[in-house]
């Protein structure tokens, strides 16, 4: 497994509304910190956070899960460009390393990577690491958000 570093914040979605809210704390967080790891059981809400971020820093372009792709690129209304990866269905860390994923990791572009569990080996030195997990019932969350 990856370092999982020091707990900085966490914050409890007791709903969808709360979400923007969320995401905010988030982007606030990772101002100088370009790689951010989202981790947490399927269904726990990552793309639907990562749609949230992309909105709010400027993203005017469907955001949807890069499950088949592994990687989607999208530009803010500023020109910047955000890479949202999705490693879940990988068998093995030599397929990401097959689409690049180490020289979009150094591009210090914003990448956003859903299942950082399944690259553990191939994640850069310094991220922040954002755990999702819902509660047994409802749509509660609670959001860790973690320096490495």
């Amino acid at each position: 497994m990856y370092n999982t570093g020091v707990e900085k914040k966490r914050l409890k979605m007791s709903s969808l509304a709360d979400l923007p809210a969320a995401a905010s704390v988030l982007l606030e967080e990772a101002r100088d910190e370009p790689i951010i790891l989202f981790e947490g059981p399927m269904g726990a809400g990552k793309t639907t956070l990562i749609k949230e971020l992309c909105r709010q820093m400027g993203v005017k372009e469907n955001v949807s899960s890069p499950t088949f792709a592994l990687v989607n690129e999208y530009e803010t209304s500023k020109g910047n460009l955000i890479y949202h990866f999705d490693f879940y269905r990988i068998n093995e860390e030599r397929e990401a390393l097959g689409i690049g994923a180490l020289e979009y990791f150094d591009s210090g572009r914003t990448c956003l990577i859903e299942w950082p569990s399944m690259i553990p080996n191939l994640l850069p030195e310094h991220y922040l690491l954002v755990k999702l997990q819902p509660a047994a019932e409802g749509e509660e969350r609670t959001m860790t958000i973690n320096r490495v």
